[in-house]
């Protein structure tokens, strides 16, 4: 009786090793969420008030709430992000809002990969700055500062109401990076 028994267990585990190992399993493959975004359409923005003069050029997608010291959140509701625009007078203190303009920007170093600076000159606008892209997994992935020298001065960062993990957020902070770059490239001042 024992030897039968153990011939059935054993003619079982051989069946159903034979028919479990027919296909052979595979992974998955790597995946990626897909997130379009509309085509970026571009309108003047102007803002004036208590010696603070300027225009530039917004997505039509972004809403704008704007303050009353001449600064302004430019939201982006679909992408839970912000991009603070604050604008500060020069009055012989250029050095100072250059100083605090960079600070911002090396306080992400902790958690950044990497900050990539990029000049930028425009002397026909009178328009002068800096564009930061912060790699890795920084609060903010982009900033900069443009300005006059003599009167005007204006910091844009962009900051996601999530946890920063750059991989995830890549495509919405590309595209709101070219929206930054566009902002601070068609500034001009009244």
């Amino acid at each position: 009786m024992k030897n039968k028994t153990i011939v059935f267990l054993l003619g079982v585990f051989v069946s159903l090793t034979a028919v479990g190992c027919k296909d052979e399993t595979v992974p998955k493959p790597k995946s990626h969420l897909r997130l379009e975004y509309p085509s970026a359409q571009y309108k003047t923005y102007s803002i004036s008030g208590a010696g603070c003069g300027y225009e530039f050029e917004v997505n039509e997608f972004s809403k704008i709430k704007t303050k009353a010291d001449c600064s302004m959140e430019i939201q982006y509701p679909k992408m839970k992000a912000t991009v603070y625009l604050n604008y500060k007078n020069v009055n012989n203190n250029i050095d100072q809002l250059l100083r605090d303009a960079q600070k911002l920007t090396y306080e992400h170093v902790i958690k950044a990969d990497d900050i990539a600076e990029q000049p930028f000159v425009n002397p026909e606008h009178k328009t002068y700055g800096m564009f930061y892209q912060v790699g890795g997994n920084a609060a903010t992935n982009a900033q900069f500062y443009v300005t006059d020298s003599t009167r005007h001065f204006l910091v844009g960062s962009v900051y996601f109401y999530a946890k920063p993990n750059y991989d995830s957020i890549l495509p919405a902070a590309a595209y709101i990076k070219n929206d930054m770059r566009k902002i601070m490239e068609s500034v001009k001042w009244k």
